[in-house]
């Protein structure tokens, strides 16, 4: 590890080895066995290498003073050749050459703090060993790397994993975890089995196992003994440096293994990533079968027009929508939006791993899905105005269903007795003056049922218009209908009939009393009237706007204008009653007080009256009543408008500024990332705002309102704002975390991302997130590809398209522009790298076996591994071979896995 032009030592900062040397001898801690230790070590890893030039050494402070030996041992190790020594034997000779051999250290990066050329002369031993452990770091250790560790912690990651399954093992340190020689002797036999039988060997032999380990190392694997077992064994805490100098060694010794290490560590780098991504893909379509058959059983519900044609039954129906809006939707908006994510991730992550794109099970495409929301969409919007609709249809029949009843309870009323009056025979046996009473009597009834011809008119418009509108008990409602039409004709027919009986008596009968019949014509249209204002007084009426019921209110005014000359009409009529009662006392006419012309009284008019007049406060304040709550309509009207003109339009700000975010038009990717997830949580800080502009829709709503001139905003449209809204922060969210990981999984750097962005955005003129082929070309060109304009260029075009786009839409999506601009900046694993990882496991060979899987490689991702490699075929195979060239290409969509 290089820093600041020196080298640093692998653990505490080596290149001050004779100051730490010092301080650790000042405190107490340096251990009089080390520097004994490290002298053997270092004298013989010295030799292993001076034998190659046929020499060596004997005594390390004292062969190395005249620098010769020094530098011979540097041009063996480092295979260059130094300047040439000096031959003289004097004091300034060898400090020459020492120095020498002391520049060509430094001119390798390495920092000799406090080693001097006069010391090495003087054979201070502290300072050659201490010049000897650089060389060591330098050229044993420092190019030792595991998983971009340092030296030492890479070297000690090595023996961990390779010692990992051995018994009585665990490797921690280079001092204690070395002393009972069993992790030499794993070492040794996880790579060459054949030169131990490790299951002989006890933690409770020291001394055996470590002489077993250095001899057989000296023996086969051509690595000289370094170290003293004696001294291993009674040193408290042996020397560190003298142990990693003989472990490097070992680890040098057996570097054709790391190759292995290396493909093992590929391997299982692809295997994660498949894993990971097949964990992904089952929860996708966990997901998308959820949401999916949560839509297929709400469809029917909402598709569904059924109802008890009662307007409690409706209005059931419309709360039962509320809840589905309220609670049961809300969950699926988010599970809709988490599984578009995931499905982004997860195709990100593919084409980061150089995988093909993932295609869901037929019918769970993020299309199919996105269509089946749209539809579930529409049939909500269909639903709601159908029950409102129906609403309103059916409280409009309950109110014709009462009208109906009342006016013919009414009319059954007036009829009450009049057919057995019109067959009587009466007028036969009556005196003149009788029949001439009988004969007005029945005038005035005729009168009076004429008058009664437009109230039958009006109950039979009534029964057609309930028939229209399908009220549900329109039986009933037709039998009486008819009942009183076929009652109608028979009046009409029997009234005719008396008509011309007594026109024949009328002959006959002559004397008439005027006053009774002046009563009578005036009694009969005033009653009539008072039957109809006292109808009008308790008519029902149902009202939508302010409008309509000040349009009652006018009308019921001028009916209050019209009561003075009723009451003078009145006075007259009781006037001609007081005034027959007065000549009957004065000429005590027998019978005289009865008025043959008419059923009417005084009584009955006054009662009537007095009727009508109390009526007219009631009915007052009735309107009164419906006038505010047309008012408190209005306040709901203006209090959903105002919140809606607030509510809407932050919607369509917070879309427009998370748009632009989404463009990537300035800051970093965390930065975006930043400011959305600011948005997300601006978002649902206001949806109690939403929540508040819900409850009014629904005061709105439960008040029978349909209409608002206050606002052009709707609960429907803001709804679907405000999910419109959700989904786009999340996407865009997903979109930035998606480019966060393009951008560090392939080591693009930030300039080069928002180099990508600026490009594609300076092009896409409308923001919509795609350019045209056209553009997509000179987009091309602004980042420095050389398309020319003859056929070849256009050819290189054609090529790059078909890539960037596809299924041929006429658009390149941003995200389909980034990653081909990734991979044209990056590089990324291939089948043919993980094909040449399993090959350097098999030894060659075109199969490898379980063992050797699991050997090499974690437990989890053996066992995947040998679970999903199929049978190898091919010529010269053995029980239980793997095809590891099959299994490698189906990873990257080659072949089927």
């Amino acid at each position: 590890m290089m820093e600041n032009g020196g080298y640093v030592g692998q653990y505490g900062g080596e290149e001050n080895y004779m100051e730490q040397e010092e301080e650790w001898e000042r405190e107490g801690l340096l251990d009089p066995a080390w520097e004994k230790q490290q002298k053997k070590t270092f004298t013989a890893w010295c030799n292993s290498h001076l034998r190659k030039a046929g020499t060596s050494i004997e005594n390390i402070e004292d062969d190395f003073r005249n620098g010769l030996k020094l530098m011979l041992l540097l041009e063996v190790i480092s295979g260059e050749t130094l300047p040439k020594p000096d031959r003289g034997k004097m004091r300034f000779h060898k400090i020459a050459n020492v120095n020498k051999a002391l520049d060509f250290i430094a001119s390798k990066g390495v920092k000799l703090v406090s080693i001097g050329a006069e010391e090495i002369v003087d054979g201070n031993l502290k300072m050659t060993l201490g010049m000897i452990w650089t060389i060591i770091l330098r050229f044993a250790i420092q190019d030792i790397s595991v998983e971009e560790m340092t030296a030492k912690e890479g070297l000690l990651l090595w023996c961990q994993r390779k010692t990992a399954p051995y018994k009585n093992v665990n490797v921690q340190n280079f001092h204690l975890s070395f002393k009972d020689g069993l992790a030499f002797c794993a070492l040794i036999h996880r790579h060459r089995p054949d030169l131990i039988d490790y299951s002989k060997l006890s933690k409770d032999n020291p001394l055996e196992n470590l002489n077993t380990a250095f001899d057989v190392a000296e023996k086969y694997l051509d690595i000289p003994r370094m170290l003293d077992p004696d001294d291993l064994i009674n040193t408290p805490k042996p020397d560190e440096r003298a142990i990693m100098t003989y472990v490097s060694c070992y680890y040098h010794a057996f570097q054709g293994a790391q190759q292995a290490e290396t493909a093992a560590n590929r391997i299982c780098k692809v295997l994660k990533v498949n894993q990971e991504n097949e964990r992904l893909m089952e929860e996708y379509e966990r997901l998308a079968s959820d949401l999916l058959e949560w839509i297929r059983r709400t469809m029917p519900w909402l598709n569904s027009r059924q109802s008890d044609s009662t307007l409690a039954g409706v209005q059931k129906k419309l709360e039962e929508y509320r809840t589905y809006r309220r609670k049961h939707k809300p969950p699926r908006v988010e599970q809709k939006a988490k599984l578009e994510t995931n499905f982004n991730t997860l195709q990100t992550k593919l084409r980061l791993s150089n995988r093909p794109a993932y295609m869901p099970t037929e019918g769970k495409m993020v299309s199919d899905i996105t269509n089946s929301w749209k539809g579930l969409e529409h049939a909500e919007k269909a639903f709601e105005e159908w029950l409102l609709a129906e609403t309103m249809r059916l409280e409009r029949l309950e109110h014709l269903a009462q009208k109906f009843k009342h006016k013919a309870d009414t009319h059954e009323d007036w009829t009450k007795g009049k057919e057995e009056m019109l067959q009587s025979q009466d007028f036969r046996n009556c005196k003149l003056n009788e029949l001439k009473a009988l004969k007005k009597k029945h005038e005035a009834f005729e009168s009076d049922l004429a008058a009664h011809q437009d109230r039958v008119e009006q109950i039979a418009a009534i029964a057609q218009e309930l028939n229209t509108l399908e009220y549900h008990d329109c039986a009933s409602v037709n039998a009486r209908c008819q009942r009183i039409c076929d009652q109608w004709d028979r009046l009409g027919a029997l009234t005719q009939r008396r008509r011309q009986g007594l026109d024949e008596a009328e002959r006959i009968l002559e004397k008439i009393d005027l006053l009774h019949l002046e009563f009578a014509k005036r009694a009969a249209p005033f009653n009539n009237w008072l039957d109809g204002a006292r109808e009008d007084l308790v008519d029902m009426f149902i009202v939508h706007t302010m409008e309509e019921i000040q349009g009652l209110i006018q009308a019921h005014d001028q009916f209050k204008a019209t009561l003075g000359e009723a009451d003078k009409e009145f006075n007259v009529i009781i006037g001609l009653v007081r005034d027959a009662e007065a000549i009957v006392k004065q000429e005590q006419v027998p019978g005289g007080l009865v008025n043959p012309y008419t059923t009417l009284s005084a009584d009955l008019i006054s009662r009537k009256w007095s009727e009508v007049r109390a009526l007219v406060p009631q009915r007052d304040q009735t309107l009164a009543n419906e006038l505010r709550k047309q008012q408190n309509n209005e306040m709901l009207r203006r209090q959903f408008a105002e919140k809606a003109n607030a509510v809407g339009p932050w919607i369509e700000r917070q879309m427009d500024a998370v748009t632009a975010i989404g463009m990537g038009i300035s800051g970093s990717l965390e930065e975006q990332l930043h400011r959305l997830k600011e948005y997300e949580q601006a978002v649902y800080a206001y949806k109690p705002s939403i929540e508040e502009l819900e409850k009014i829709h629904q005061a709105v709503q439960e008040s029978m309102i349909f209409e608002n001139r206050y606002t052009h905003y709707t609960m429907e449209t803001l709804r679907v704002g405000w999910e419109q809204l959700l989904t786009s922060i999340n996407r865009n969210i997903n979109e930035v975390e998606n480019q966060i990981l393009t951008r560090d999984s392939k080591g693009i750097t930030q300039e080069q991302l928002t180099e990508f962005r600026s490009s594609f955005n300076h092009f896409d003129k409308n923001r919509t997130g795609r350019l045209a082929p056209e553009e997509f070309k000179s987009c091309l060109v602004s980042l420095g590809y050389s398309i020319g304009k003859d056929k070849q260029g256009d050819m290189d075009f054609q090529r790059i398209l078909a890539v960037v786009d596809p299924n041929a839409s006429g658009y390149v999506q941003f995200d389909a522009f980034l990653d081909f601009m990734t991979r044209e900046s990056t590089d990324t694993d291939t089948a043919e790298q993980v094909i040449d990882s399993f090959r350097i496991l098999a030894s060659d060979r075109p199969y490898i076996l379980p063992d050797e899987l699991r050997r090499e490689l974690p437990p989890d991702q053996a066992e995947y591994c040998i679970q999903r490699m199929p049978p190898y075929k091919g010529p010269n195979a053995i029980p239980g071979a793997l095809d590891y060239m099959s299994f490698s290409t189906a990873l990257y969509g080659e072949s089927d896995l």
